[in-house]
């Protein structure tokens, strides 16, 4: 069986809906993972994904800023969600699929937005940037993302670019905020402690760059500078590390009408 998740910092689920839809339709993921839905759970548009085949849906939001959902054409077994910081931020969201869902092992979904973390890389101005940092030590010392010898992915927006070819120049961005030493220092800590598999880059090995987000301040000519870093990634569990037959990056869709900064991502995982 064929499981294709996609994930998708879509900001603002309600202003771009269209735009997903017609994402959905093209893609045709099982299991959808949207970050900053700026939505409450109560006003999300859940009457029109039922309609686009989601019946599964939950849902972490708040109004205005952040928040995260998980939709799926198969049932849930169990959802969570977890606070990191001491904050209520609706910044992550789990599903179980196992029985069902019609799987004979269990598989865990992680969703994800982690802060994005401001302008200045300074913690102690920046508490924004202190906020992101004590993130990214949260998900490493998290007991339940360390799934060990079990079926587990885990997606988002990370808000890092983690390696020299995850941005369009190395040197000119060690000092702009999701490239710096200290934040890839902490993802990368968090994914070695949890034994995650960057998906992404098992399927496009370095150096070939790989990016899912490009600024809104290059609008006109953002295809053209191409200045753009992998924000979003996929990992997986060691126990699905040869399970993941396909990756792909709809980087049209940063050229849409009214588009998110960030494109859509699929993983087709064999379970």
């Amino acid at each position: 069986m064929s499981l294709k998740i996609a994930t998708w910092n879509i900001n603002s689920v309600r202003l771009r809906i269209d735009l997903v839809a017609k994402f959905i339709k093209a893609a045709r993921p099982d299991v959808l993972c949207l970050q900053e839905t700026k939505c409450p759970d109560d006003a999300f548009p859940i009457k029109r994904f039922k309609r686009l085949g989601y019946e599964h849906i939950a849902l972490n939001g708040q109004k205005g800023y952040h928040g995260v959902a998980v939709l799926s054409r198969f049932p849930f077994d169990s959802f969570d969600a977890q606070s990191f910081c001491g904050k209520t931020d609706c910044r992550h969201m789990s599903v179980l699929l196992g029985e069902r869902a019609g799987l004979s092992e269990p598989l865990t979904l992680h969703n994800f937005y982690v802060p994005a973390g401001g302008d200045e890389p300074d913690p102690v101005a920046n508490p924004k940037f202190e906020h992101k940092l004590s993130f990214l030590d949260e998900m490493r010392a998290h007991e339940k993302l360390r799934p060990e010898k079990s079926r587990a992915i885990l997606v988002g927006d990370l808000n890092v670019a983690p390696l020299e070819h995850d941005v369009w120049s190395h040197k000119q961005m060690l000092r702009v905020v999701s490239h710096t030493p200290v934040e890839c220092d902490k993802l990368n800590a968090a994914r070695h402690a949890g034994g995650w598999i960057d998906a992404m880059r098992v399927h496009t090995p370095e150096p070939e760059k790989l990016y899912t987000w490009w600024s809104y301040r290059a609008m006109d000519n953002w295809r053209a500078a191409d200045r753009g870093r992998r924000l979003d990634h996929i990992w997986t569990s060691d126990a699905l590390a040869d399970r993941v037959s396909a990756i792909r990056i709809y980087k049209d869709y940063r050229g849409a009408e009214r588009p998110s900064d960030h494109v859509p991502v699929t993983a087709t995982v064999e379970i």
